[in-house]
């Protein structure tokens, strides 16, 4: 690869915050093109990134032949068309997670980005956050001899009551709503990324609150899922449980992640955006300390003082850094692709069916 790739966007709200940040910090790619629904979300984005090149047709954006990669940053409910035009096109691809709204949709995805032999890479930066990023060596060094089971918590308020509606969409499944795909696909693709595939999955999956007002009076009607409990079983032998919930009055946001094994232990302790790596061995006497990943984007380029968008940019853009080698048709083995997208999508669904009544659902 000897010249910049040339990234064009669509979707100017996270594509905005955090995508064309990650971009810039990697060197080797330039983005060059905004695309939205609307004229007046588009001009806003490019007075904000200082972008000139806009456009409102997302089917002839995809199809232009000066872009090279297509980063969508879309609802999911567009994901499965986007995708599918612009590897159609011949272009490479980014996408936001969640994938797809259902198992049929993300393989179709992978299937056609294998067929052309693009290169393809789905969100999941969190796989990059220091904490998780260290976890993660130490796992594969040995840490925990042979890992027993694992355990992730994850609590917010984001719809509460006591809080404020956000976006509608995210309260509709027909339109790819619902915390289990939006928060708990983040940890279903690590726990996968360590222990491998899964095998089988028992939950508990549901809306708490099927109505909200709006601040008009008018009643929303949400049928999208606002807390989860999973039990997974993975074909290497680990058993991991999985509970969240967009419910957690005064939760603060709170994470929890441990994970044992024959030989020690590893856990992830504190909030979504700051949180302590914790280890220990069985001749320890406990957890202690241990530092996470100081790796940031080799040019330097952002400023990592906090914050969720900033910690999403920083990591995308290591995810970005290590996609690159795709683009000469090498293995990016550490990236998650349209097949890891598919793999949490599946479990999603298993979840759906189990709560729904199906008990143990093998994948």
């Amino acid at each position: 690869m000897s010249d910049r790739l040339r990234v064009g966007i669509i979707g100017v709200g996270w594509g905005v915050h955090v995508q064309v940040p990650a971009f810039r910090a990697v060197p080797e790619f330039e983005v060059v093109a905004l695309c939205a629904r609307t004229g007046a979300s588009v001009e806003k984005a490019g007075g904000r990134t200082g972008i000139t090149d806009l456009s409102t047709d997302w089917p002839a954006f995809v199809r232009r032949p000066d872009l090279d990669v297509i980063s969508i940053a879309t609802p999911t409910v567009a994901h499965h068309d986007q995708v599918l035009a612009a590897v159609e096109a011949g272009k490479h691809v980014l996408c936001e997670k969640p994938l797809a709204l259902t198992d049929d949709d993300a393989r179709d995805m992978l299937t056609r980005a294998e067929d052309k032999g693009v290169a393809h890479a789905v969100c999941f930066e969190d796989r990059w956050s220091p904490e998780k990023y260290a976890a993660r060596e130490l796992i594969s060094a040995g840490h925990l001899g042979t890992p027993y089971s694992a355990r992730v918590s994850a609590r917010v308020d984001y719809w509460h009551p006591a809080h404020p509606l956000q976006s509608e969409w995210m309260y509709r499944s027909a339109d790819g709503g619902g915390y289990l795909l939006g928060l708990g696909a983040h940890d279903l693709d690590y726990l996968c990324w360590l222990f491998g595939d899964p095998r089988a999955v028992c939950a508990d999956v549901r809306t708490t609150v099927p109505t909200r007002q709006r601040p008009d009076g008018t009643l929303l009607e949400i049928d999208a899922d606002d807390t989860a409990s999973l039990l997974i079983r993975f074909e290497s032998g680990v058993v991991a449980t999985h509970t969240l919930t967009a419910m957690g009055l005064h939760a603060g946001a709170s994470y929890h992640l441990d994970i044992t094994g024959s030989a020690g232990a590893v856990a992830i302790e504190g909030t979504l955006f700051e949180r302590t790596l914790l280890a220990g061995t069985a001749e320890e006497p406990g957890l202690i300390t241990s530092p996470g990943s100081s790796r940031i984007p080799r040019s330097g380029a952002l400023s990592f003082e906090g914050g969720a968008r900033n910690g999403a940019a920083r990591q995308l853009a290591l995810l970005l850094e290590d996609w690159l080698p795709a683009f000469d048709g090498k293995p990016t083995p550490e990236v998650p692709g349209l097949a890891d997208g598919l793999r949490v999508q599946r479990i999603v669904t298993a979840a759906r069916r189990s709560s729904a009544g199906a008990g143990w659902v093998e994948l």
